[in-house]
Formats: structure tokens, sequence, C-alpha cells
């Protein structure tokens, strides 16, 4: 099932499939269960007029590979600001929730760009895709991803961090306008920033995400994107993160901050 196939299944119905191919270990990739939430947040606003400012995103447990009950409650519709909750249910149980704010425009005097530059990365087609590792997730080939500065996860480095381009896969995904929940999708697939410095395979996994959305994308489902990620701390079995994603443009399109569960 496609992307664009799973939202139009989710703007028919309050119960979807969860697609194959989207495998993170044993449960759903967190990106893709963002996704569905984020457009189940855009049907229930249903307002053209206010786009997404931020959300939050918490993965209560894990999401199982089979249908999915997703509810949606608005709760503030103001002039400028509507706030929307949106859960995901699977087996009577709440599996994960997203708090999203979408606002209009307004006047304001206030004007600040101060937004992070984007790298100076070499151009993507003289860096090398990344293959997909045996047993690297599922998920890992729904995205074309090429390392531009910093280690591979599990190399045993001394340092966390790295950054590079991405974008979905041509060969997976039919190009068309992106939108917020491919947005979703997308940014989370790079792994956690501690990862390189792992020694063997072992999991980490999402527990808190947040999204400040900056500039609207113009972009197609198939553009390159550029990512860099830092670690601010890790320590007692967890970490926490930021990361950047502009466009190929040098637009930064959105900045992420995540609480990571490690097990390493």
């Amino acid at each position: 099932m496609s992307l664009t196939a799973l939202y139009e299944q989710i703007q028919q119905s309050e119960t979807v499939d969860i697609p194959e191919g989207w495998l993170q270990g044993r449960t759903i990739y967190g990106g893709l269960v963002a996704a569905m939430l984020m457009q189940k947040a855009v049907i229930a606003v249903a307002d053209t007029g206010k786009r997404l400012l931020s959300t939050s995103v918490t993965f209560v447990g894990p999401v199982q590979l089979s249908s999915a009950r997703l509810t949606a409650e608005i709760l503030r519709e103001g002039k400028s600001v509507t706030t929307v909750e949106v859960r995901l249910w699977q087996d009577g149980a709440v599996q994960s929730i997203l708090l999203a704010s979408f606002g209009a425009q307004r006047a304001s005097s206030i004007q600040v760009n101060h937004e992070r530059a984007a790298p100076d990365y070499p151009p993507v087609e003289s860096l090398q895709i990344a293959q997909h590792h045996p047993l690297a997730p599922e998920c890992f080939k729904q995205m074309q991803m090429a390392w531009a500065e910093g280690q591979y996860p599990c190399t045993g480095s001394a340092q966390p961090d790295f950054g590079g381009w991405f974008r979905f896969d041509p060969a997976l995904h039919e190009n068309r306008d992106m939108n917020v929940a491919d947005l979703m999708a997308a940014f989370d697939m790079w792994p956690p920033g501690v990862l390189p410095m792992f020694k063997t395979m072992a999991p980490a996994s999402s527990l808190t995400w947040h999204l400040t959305y900056v500039h609207p994308l113009q972009n197609q489902l198939e553009d390159w994107f550029k990512y860099k990620v830092f670690t601010d701390y890790a320590g007692e079995g967890y970490s926490t993160e930021y990361a950047h994603l502009w466009d190929a443009q040098g637009r930064l399109i959105a900045v992420s901050r995540q609480t990571v569960t490690v097990f390493a």
C-alpha cells in the first residue's frame, strides 16, 4: 500500500490497515505512526488557512502490523490557532498520541531570521547511498540516505551524531507534492544520534518527539533533503537530541527534539 492509499483510507475510515514494509524491529516504524496521526489531524482541522506550527508525539506502546483505530479531538478552535489531539488504538489500548497546533498567519511587527544555516555538504551525486544492512530495520528500505559527516550506526565511534542527504526511494514511492504527513514519515528515518557509538547491534527507539515546522514545504516527494543531528546528553539508558532538516535550496523546513530510549 502506498502512502497516498494509506492517507485515503484514513480519510474514509476510523479504522485503517497498516501497510507492510515499515517494520522497525518487531514494531511499526515510529515515523509512519506519526505520519498516520498527522494525516488524521489535518483531516480533523479541515482548514487550509491554518498550517502546522508544531506537534508533539508520544510513543506509548509498540504498534503492530495489523489494523489500527485513529481518533481525533479538536481541543480548541480559535480565530488564529486550532489545537487537535489524535490517538492511535490497537487492542483497545492507546499506543501513540499526537498533539498538534495549526495556525493562520497574523500581522506582527516582530521578524527574526536566526535559523541555523544548512550545512555545506558535497553534492549527493558524489556520495555513496547507504546500502541496507541485513540486520537493519526493514523500514530503512523506504528511503535513500547518504552520510556526509559522522560515522555509520554501530561502528563503535567515540563521538555521536552525523548528517547527510536523504529522500524517499523513487523505486518505492511515486513522485507528487509532499505534505506534512510525509514530512513526519521522512524526518524520523534517521537513527538516533548516539547509534554510531554502539559497538554491536542493539535497540534504540524514540520515546517522545517534538517538531517545529518552520518554512512550509515546497517540495516533491522524491526531492533530496539535508539532515543533521546533535546529541545534548546521553546516560542511564536515555538520550536527548535535536535535529534540523533543510531542503536542497537551504530552506530550514523543521526542527525536532527527541527523547530516545537506549538499550546499549
